[in-house]
């Protein structure tokens, strides 16, 4: 075997094991399997135009030398992101480590009870510092969260504001600049009008129906908002205010001043810059607005034996229950970024945080004083870690870039600097140095920070925060390492078994993809610096945007939308951009099969569409004769459909290209989801199918990892009539002539994670990328025939063939008593995580093997899923007690001193030999969702708790 061929270590199985695999499934050749899975017309003609694949040690000199053409800076910029310290024992145990990158999103909450502790950790940090009742487990950006909130006290008027059709929304004028670029996104489709001012003037009229205030604000000035809120409140206007994490330090929470939502990130919570992101945003609010906030929430409940445990809560309300109904299309959150910035603070505790805090503060008040005495004039009257001074700022620059500084400059007369945690007092003597060139003056070098406190006493922080036990035992090195490790234990991610979900493609995530995100030269990147200190990230990024194109058959892409549903959202915007420029703005009727994904319709209905559903045959294919009458009924006005390929049954339908030409004939345009794109990768793609746009998965189908739950980049690729509508930035020119406004708020998204896709492209190639596309469809159709007789396939191809996944039908067996639920539990004793249970159709598991799993893990999961079915066959649907219902079976149970069940201790523990060798025991039994959503509790229990059980 050729150790220097990365392909080889990313798929799975040997060559030997294909042809077996072949083999069983009754097909001479890979070749053989193509021809009878995919439809001959929409094949590519010729091989994906890529330059040669790199060997992992090619690639890691490869990546290197690019890293060196990014110029680390010290930035002082500031604008929602701030260099931070990461702590070792963190970026080691969790950023580092697969068995925390890995993992899937929460919803198998019984081997999920780690990571779902850490969120829950988060959320109590986040509602103790912003002052609220109940915080979500993240959001993807600051502005995006601002955005959210807009849309939830959009949705929560009074009945009177929502008869009388009020629609203004006030935006402080100093809010950051991003974020009002995505609120401007944001506002027009759902109808909402921003009014841009300064709260100090602004007049509370009927016609308002909330505000959003930036507190500090974008230019550093902290405002007592206190008086405003009080006012608003009287005229039954609603208070977002997006907070500096840190600065709630050691200022007052905006809940206590009587904000309703308060949003923000949590990036200088130790979590890198990485040119913008992934980081965790912050969602806060009050309890009365619980089924309105976006997001998951994570709860405590209680187990089958009445055991504390923890799940996501409510769930279930969103896009796949309510599709054109759901307040929101987050599909997404930023888990591990949420799960690192809940340890910093875990980590460093109330009291580490205030010293943190307050040395920045005084670092920032230092350097006031020491720029006063230069002679220079002072913006803030209060702050906490940004001040401006009037200056020639061109002169300033140049002394600052000379010395390898990054300053803000708002204006030819003002220069902006923002200190951070990582600003030493050498750091701010070399700050002073450049003002002191610049004017040609000397300055005494300082050796000690002042003892000030520049914000009104009114707005010192006098409220206890983060009281509760985990935030005050885990303080050394030692404690925290073991506390991550005892909560990694009880979650089951990739580096355990193979994670079958389909639609979610948990793919390797090879170390050598991973290994650049810790270099700081990657890692310690602002998102506004000038474009020429980041040559590394632009020659990746720029290269990555080609690549998808070759890939997808497109003209151009953008990077910046930072999950798969904000991809859904941005493809559907240019699509409305591209019809306004056409005259067509009446064109806003939007197609969706009864299939579809559910944030489809959410994402529609935010792009200020009307949804329109279209129906799916026996077959369970897109019905074309009913699509024909829809497209041509709404001709006149159509703007749009949406369509997942292969379909989200799991087979590539032969009529696609006559659908997207129907769409095409009645003057819409074809929006492909990329869920299912690894299915495409080389044998076809969205180009072919005759799709305008389409969002890639970067977490999936380009190895990126889930991260538990985050996180997700959704790329968008167009066609060229799109092209010009791509998304741009307020601070930093992105996108095309015509440009849409932000979508997100770093000019090109989750760039440090985009290291990730760009590395899987560059070292498997052509060759390798197309190879990896036919091992998952090898894979699936090597389960289905494994499983044939236990488990029927609800849909196949017209040659019998699955592609990438397939839905098993588990509803026969209700006559058993058997739900799918219980196989999805009983599955958890065998070492498996459950494929995709009840979506696209009720009772029914979707499976996705991916390619890098081996024949022998296959083997092992059918092994598995046959025992299963024998189990159900035992079961009868008059006695509940039987090994399916009781499962997931713990430790606890089997080490008890009474056993009482009709079944052995080894066949609930180990069913299967294999079982012995590596068994993973799950900390909880079957939890209770539904008392969960009745007792609603989701942050963690206060201190009083804790010395009642003592």
């Amino acid at each position: 075997m050729r150790t220097d061929v990365f392909a080889l270590r990313h798929i799975g199985s040997r060559p030997e094991e294909k042809e077996e695999m072949l083999k069983a499934i009754g097909v001479d050749s890979i070749d053989q399997l193509i021809y009878e899975t995919l439809p001959d017309g929409i094949k590519l003609k010729k091989p994906l135009d890529l330059e040669p694949a790199l060997s992992e040690y090619e690639y890691a000199t490869h990546i290197n030398t690019l890293a060196s053409k990014n110029k680390l800076f010290k930035t002082y910029i500031g604008l929602g992101y701030h260099e931070a310290k990461i702590p070792a024992v963190i970026q080691r145990n969790i950023l580092e480590n697969p068995g925390w990158y890995t993992a899937y999103t929460p919803y198998q909450a019984e081997i999920a009870q780690g990571r779902l502790e850490a969120l829950l950790n988060f959320q109590t940090m986040i509602a103790d510092l912003t002052g609220m009742e109940l915080a979500n487990a993240s959001l993807l950006d600051e502005s995006t969260a601002a955005a959210e909130a807009m849309t939830l006290l959009a949705a929560v008027r009074t009945r009177d504001q929502k008869k009388n059709d009020v629609v203004k929304f006030f935006v402080d004028k100093e809010v950051l600049p991003q974020t009002l670029s995505v609120l401007q996104t944001r506002a027009i489709p759902v109808g909402v009008e921003l009014v841009v001012g300064n709260p100090q003037e602004f007049e509370f009229g009927t016609d308002f129906f909330g505000a959003l205030l930036q507190y500090p604000s974008a230019s550093g000035e902290v405002h007592d908002y206190a008086g405003f809120i009080a006012k608003a409140k009287d005229a039954d206007i609603k208070i977002a205010v997006a907070a500096d994490i840190m600065s709630l330090v050691l200022l007052e929470s905006p809940g206590h001043l009587g904000a309703d939502v308060v949003v923000g990130t949590t990036q200088r919570f130790g979590i890198p810059l990485g040119y913008g992101g992934p980081h965790a945003a912050y969602f806060a609010t009050r309890e009365e607005y619980k089924r309105n906030i976006p997001g998951r929430i994570i709860g405590v409940t209680k187990d089958r034996n009445g055991n504390r445990a923890l799940r996501m809560a409510l769930q279930t309300r969103e896009q796949h229950i309510k599709r054109d109904k759901a307040t929101s299309n987050i599909c997404t959150a930023q888990v591990l970024l949420a799960v690192m910035a809940g340890m910093y603070t875990v980590y460093h505790g109330p009291k580490g945080l205030k010293y943190i805090a307050t040395k920045i503060h005084r670092t920032t008040a230092t350097l006031a004083d020491a720029l006063e005495n230069l002679g220079l004039y002072q913006l803030n009257s209060a702050y906490f870690d940004t001040i401006r001074v009037k200056t020639d700022a061109k002169a300033v620059r140049s002394f600052a870039e000379a010395s390898e500084i990054n300053f803000y400059y708002p204006d030819a007369d003002t220069v902006s600097v923002s200190i951070n945690e990582t600003t030493s007092l050498a750091d701010l003597n070399k700050i002073i140095a450049v003002f002191a060139e610049a004017l040609g003056k000397e300055f005494t070098h300082l050796d000690q920070l002042i003892d000030a406190e520049e914000f009104p006493e009114t707005l010192r922080r006098k409220t206890e925060f983060m009281t509760n036990p985990v935030f005050n035992s885990y303080h050394s090195e030692t404690e925290l390492m073991r506390y991550i490790k005892k909560l990694e234990r009880k979650d089951l991610s990739l580096n355990h078994s193979m994670i079958s979900l389909g639609s979610c493609t948990m793919k390797l995530n090879a170390a050598s993809e991973m290994l650049p995100l810790s270099d700081p030269r990657w890692g310690g990147i602002h998102p506004f610096v000038p474009i020429e200190q980041a040559q590394g990230y632009q020659e990746v990024l720029t290269k990555l945007e080609s690549q998808l194109n070759e890939i997808t058959g497109f003209a151009g892409t953008s990077l910046q939308p930072n999950s798969g549903a904000q991809g859904e959202y941005a493809g559907l915007m240019v699509i409305r951009a591209y019809h306004e420029s056409r005259g067509d703005s009446h064109r806003n009727i939007c197609l969706i099969p009864s299939s579809a994904h559910g944030t489809n319709p959410a994402s529609a209905v935010m792009a200020g569409m009307q949804v329109v559903v279209t129906k799916a045959n026996e077959s369970g294919n897109i019905d074309v004769d009913d699509l024909r009458e829809k497209a041509e009924k709404y001709k006149d006005n159509l703007a749009a459909i949406m369509v997942t390929y292969p379909s989200t049954h799991g087979v590539y339908e032969s009529a696609i290209q006559e659908i997207t030409g129907i769409i095409h004939e009645n003057g819409g345009q074809v929006y492909m989801d990329g869920a299912n794109m690894n299915a495409q990768v080389g044998l076809t793609n969205p180009g072919a199918i005759g799709a305008d746009v389409c969002h890639l998965n970067l977490h999936k189908t380009f190895a990126i990892p889930h991260g538990g739950g985050g996180p997700g980049v959704g790329p968008i690729c167009v066609a060229k009539q799109l092209v010009p509508f791509l998304p741009t930035n307020p601070v930093i020119k992105t996108g095309g002539e015509q440009a849409i406004t932000a979508i997100s708020a770093a000019p090109w998204g989750s760039s440090l994670v985009c290291l990730i896709s760009y590395a899987y492209i560059k070292m498997l190639g052509a060759d390798g990328l197309r190879e990896s596309t036919e091992a998952a469809i090898l894979n699936a159709n090597y389960i289905k025939e494994r499983l044939k007789g236990s488990f029927e396939v609800l849909y196949s191809g017209e040659m019998g063939r699955a592609a990438h996944e397939m839905i098993i039908d588990c509803r026969p067996f209700k006559d058993n008593g058997i739900e799918v639920v219980d196989i999805a539990k009983r599955l958890i004793d065998y070492g498996f995580h459950a494929p995709t249970v009840s979506f696209p159709v009720a009772g029914t598991m979707m499976i996705e093997p991916t390619e890098s799993e081996s024949k022998s893990e296959l083997d092992r999961f059918c092994d598995a899923m046959n025992s299963i079915r024998k189990e159900i066959d035992a079961a009868t649907a008059e006695n509940e007690n039987n090994v399916l219902k009781n499962a997931p079976h713990t430790l606890m149970m089997l080490t008890a001193d009474s056993w009482d069940l009709p079944y052995t201790r080894e066949q609930a523990a180990y069913p299967l030999e294999y079982v012995a060798d590596n068994k993973f025991w799950p900390t909880v039994r079957r939890v209770d969702d539904a008392y969960g959503d009745r007792n609603l509790i989701c942050t963690c229990a206060p201190i009083e708790e804790y010395m009642e059980e003592a």
